[in-house]
């Protein structure tokens, strides 16, 4: 006899596939299934402040830990969490929503239910989730919930994007079979042959066709587990490798053929000058949207251009499909011929970085210090967030060492992503160093989360810079929508602290202040720091002013 019910059942398979923790937000719907979880000694249940912080908490915890998990309430909860679903979407991201849901006996009655939109309707939780996962599930019957978990776990962990799984509440502690061998849902189909050796094949003749390929890395590289083997490739070819916005980090910029983050005209110094150069861009895993290409003026397209992704390769006349894109590069490497002509090129015209001089102990705080005192504490085991806004183009001047990983959120754009995306990660990530760098803005739309940082003693430092409104907007299209509310943001830590708690906030309007609040910032092994990094509000970076223009142009085009 099996001693499972649907809820140890799912925590269990979670168990095996290496989740830790699991994110909630406690409703009445899911209070049984979040009991079924405790029962598990080896998941940790994390609280959270509110259903979008959990979600985000669970995406950041996905990026340290391949997967993550967020349990909420139906409806009320559910559909507040959706928008980090769609956030964990957009970033090819695993993470299953786990939502509560309505005891079995009222889907048939035609009773009105709380927390529903007070219609008879008790399906448009489970259809809205269906546009935002990749599969989507509702459990009203023990003797298939393993079915059905199954499928669910098994399709995000294929197609790295999120799912969500819906538990009625008299469910959750309903026996159901024990779980199988954990390799029924881990296990993926391997890259068709004949079609892979069709590619490499093709590819090869592309790439030693070009005298001077260059590799550019996107975002998509980290879903398609495939880091390792686009090195292989790049080694293989001797070229040049640049690397877009969103996949900083996934090449080591240590590495002699690393050559920049190339963002149409606001990239690294030489780096769009040797893209434009070359006469075959090899992308692996790009993702080309508005930001990405600076408002569509930055996308390599034409015949000349091979787009490798996730399961399949595209270029000028091949399309093939069904294949890992690790796979594909590995065999790849073996095949093509050296090709250093960028490397060769880049070197004439590559200019050297100019160490930017500390500014005074007593001299008013400006940006460009803040980042300058920021550099020196990443190393091999940091991980940095950058939020959307400012802190994305700071990121980008950051010189990673080999081992520092670099999380933006690009695609989705949430502004307030990363306090709790931080969070996440680091329970997930508890031997990293965790550095977040965000704006006034942005912070005050998931603030709470530091709060939790607290509970857990995660010794997370937040560089918050206070320049009083959303530049990342004003460089966009500027207006008194703009401007907000000023906080006591290092204040602020007080609050949450309460009685136990052991965070840090520090103020910081000079550079001798920030330099002494960071020294307080290592110490402190107890809790999060928090510094405010109070600037100018126009002490932007130019990079943002440009791009801006350039996202605002793309934005206004008339219609045709």
């Amino acid at each position: 006899m099996s001693n499972y019910s649907v809820g140890t059942y799912l925590a269990e398979r979670l168990v095996q596939i290496g989740v830790k923790h699991h994110f909630v937000v406690p409703g009445d719907y899911n209070l049984v299934l979040l009991d079924q979880f405790l029962k598990n000694q080896n998941l940790l249940q994390v609280g959270c402040c509110n259903e979008l912080n959990c979600g985000f908490a669970a995406e950041g915890y996905a990026r340290a830990n391949g997967l993550g998990v967020a349990v909420v309430t139906y409806s009320v909860g559910a559909l507040s969490a959706l928008n980090a679903i769609g956030g964990a979407y957009a970033e090819n991201l695993p993470v299953i929503l786990v939502s509560g849901a309505p005891n079995t006996n009222d889907y048939s009655t035609g009773h009105l239910l709380h927390h529903t939109m007070g219609t008879q309707d008790l399906t448009y939780v489970l259809e809205i989730a269906r546009k935002l996962t990749c599969a989507a599930v509702s459990i009203t019957s023990a003797e298939d919930a393993p079915e059905q978990i199954d499928h669910v776990i098994r399709t995000a962990l294929r197609e790295q994007k999120p799912a969500y799984i819906e538990i009625a509440c008299n469910i959750a502690a309903a026996p159901c079979a024990s779980p199988g061998p954990v390799s029924a849902i881990i296990n993926e189909a391997p890259s068709d042959a004949e079609t892979l050796a069709a590619a490499v094949s093709a590819a090869a003749e592309f790439l030693n066709s070009k005298q001077k390929p260059v590799l550019l890395i996107g975002s998509q590289l980290r879903a398609a587990k495939a880091e390792q083997e686009a090195i292989e490739l790049a080694e293989a070819l001797g070229c040049s490798v640049a690397v877009m916005a969103a996949a900083k980090s996934f090449f080591p910029e240590e590495h002699p053929q690393y050559v920049g983050t190339y963002w149409g005209e606001i990239s690294s110094p030489g780096t769009s000058a040797i893209v434009d150069w070359s006469d075959g861009v090899v992308c692996l895993g790009a993702v080309f949207n508005d930001y990405s290409t600076v408002g569509w003026t930055a996308m390599p397209s034409g015949p000349t251009v091979l787009n490798a992704n996730k399961d399949s390769v595209k270029f000028d006349g091949y399309h093939f499909s069904g294949i890992h894109l690790r796979d594909f590069l590995s065999c790849l490497a073996q095949k093509v011929e050296k090709r250093d002509a960028t490397m060769a090129e880049f070197a004439r015209f590559r200019s050297p970085s100019v160490p930017v001089e500390p500014a005074r102990s007593e001299a008013k705080l400006s940006r460009i210090e803040i980042l300058r005192q920021i550099g020196p504490l990443v190393t091999a085991k940091t991980t940095v967030f950058a939020e959307t806004g400012d802190s994305w183009f700071n990121g980008m001047k950051l010189q990673l060492p080999t081992g520092a990983r670099f999380e933006i959120e690009m695609q989705w754009g949430h502004i307030g992503w990363s306090i709790p995306a931080a969070f996440g990660y680091a329970l997930g990530a508890p031997e990293r160093q965790i550095i977040c760098m965000i704006g006034d803005g942005s912070f005050q739309l998931t603030a709470q989360e530091v709060a939790q940082m607290i509970r857990q003693k995660l010794p997370i430092i937040i560089f918050l810079v206070n320049n009083h409104g959303y530049t990342i907007e004003v460089e966009i299209h500027d207006g008194p929508y703009n401007n907000i509310k000023n906080w006591d943001y290092a204040g602020l830590i007080k609050v949450f602290n309460a009685e136990d708690g052991a965070g840090q906030g520090l103020l910081a309007t000079t550079a001798g202040e920030l330099a002494q609040a960071i020294e307080v910032a290592l110490e402190n092994r107890e809790g999060p720091t928090l510094i405010e990094c109070v600037i100018d509000r126009d002490d932007a970076t130019a990079d943002l002013i440009s791009w801006g223009r350039a996202v605002a142009v793309a934005n206004a085009r008339p219609h045709r």
